[in-house]
């Protein structure tokens, strides 16, 4: 179902809302935006699409190709074949016919598995198997996508499943370049008043934290791990966070063992951040360059961040990640995802 556009809307929002018109999309209602879907691993295996490139994954080759052919660069797609995120993305975003032409017009697609055993050559020349290189880039959360321009630099980076409407933006962000001037925070932001739509207050949950903030654990380690949700008014996938994942029972008693803070990334509360340094809200969520909201942001009990959710999450993923942090596993396991390539090994009764 379409929106209308109100005289309200900003010039800036009206520009970057030009990004959707671009594919002859209309801007959709937020319940089409976000899909809501059962995020268990697939019984099925993920088929890719046949467009995709046919790569001898040597990503400096590849990206010369595709500067040869006129294009703005290579997007490398991480994912794998139980990924129900994975196939959302390919659903809901390289589903849709004018995205895939637009797609293909401005990129080659390079798929590798998270898991996959296969060597990759990196635009270094160094070289690594599917496996290792997913980790080095941290790939917590399949599909991740990391755009290259034709100089080979990396210009951007999505991790997790994001709605058509910020995908789209995305593309745009790359293949018209303007990651020379601005940050993909700033270009989305152009559009945040057009685009806004949601509650007009943050939502509430018990286990939030009151202010003052005073978060420093740099001098006195805590006692347990810290969990910053990063959210803001108006902000549909946020009421769809507490709707579903957050009022779920037993992501609810995970985080009851945790020290969990909300903040609207858009205001001047003051704070004191895990390293110590004094700042507010806004500043902290610029200088983390957050762009997708809500975010969640866990940090270890002596300030070092753990990892992020900056993208669409449902109760499945959720679980798993509080279940990595709670039995203290990130200690042991420097990302996620090998956790998660551990406990699958160990099911299966490989160790």
């Amino acid at each position: 179902m379409s929106r209308s556009l109100t005289t309200s809307m900003t010039l800036q929002g009206l520009f970057l809302l030009a990004t959707i018109n671009l594919f002859g999309i209309s801007a959709v209602h937020s319940s089409e935006e976000i899909p809501e879907f059962i995020d268990k691993p697939l019984e099925e295996p993920i088929i890719l699409p046949k467009w995709f490139k046919l790569s001898f994954l040597d990503l400096f080759d590849d990206v010369e190709d595709a500067k040869a052919s006129g294009k703005k660069g290579i997007i490398v797609y991480f994912g794998q074949k139980d990924c129900p995120y994975c196939k959302a993305h390919l659903d809901t975003n390289w589903g849709n016919a004018d995205t895939i032409k637009y797609t293909q017009k401005y990129f080659d697609v390079i798929a590798l598995d998270v898991k996959g055993d296969r060597n990759i050559t990196t635009i270094d020349g160094v070289v690594y198997d599917e496996k290792a290189y997913s980790a080095m880039h941290r790939t917590n959360f399949t599909p991740s996508l990391l755009f290259y321009n034709t100089e080979g630099k990396e210009v951007l980076k999505l991790q997790g499943y994001h709605p058509p409407y910020k995908f789209r933006a995305a593309l745009e962000f790359v293949a018209d370049e303007h990651y020379k001037k601005e940050g993909f925070r700033d270009y989305l932001a152009r559009a945040e008043l057009a685009e806004g739509y949601g509650e007009d207050s943050l939502n509430t949950h018990p286990v939030f934290m009151p202010p003052p903030y005073l978060l420093d654990r740099s001098r006195v380690p805590a006692q347990r791990p810290l969990v910053v949700l990063f959210e803001q008014k108006r902000c549909h996938a946020c009421d769809i966070l507490h709707a579903g994942p957050l009022s779920h029972p037993e992501i609810t008693q995970r985080l009851k063992d945790m020290d969990v803070v909300q903040l609207d990334l858009r205001s001047k509360t003051k704070l004191i951040r895990p390293n110590g340094k004094r700042s507010t809200a806004e500043e902290w969520a610029k200088e983390l360059d957050l762009f997708y909201t809500p975010t969640l942001i866990i940090f270890d009990e002596q300030g070092k961040e753990i990892i992020r959710i900056s993208s669409v999450v449902w109760v499945y993923r959720l679980n798993n990640v509080l279940n990595y942090i709670s039995t203290g596993a990130y200690k042991k396991y420097e990302t996620y995802q090998l956790w998660r390539q551990y406990r699958m090994r160990k099911e299966m009764g490989i160790e």
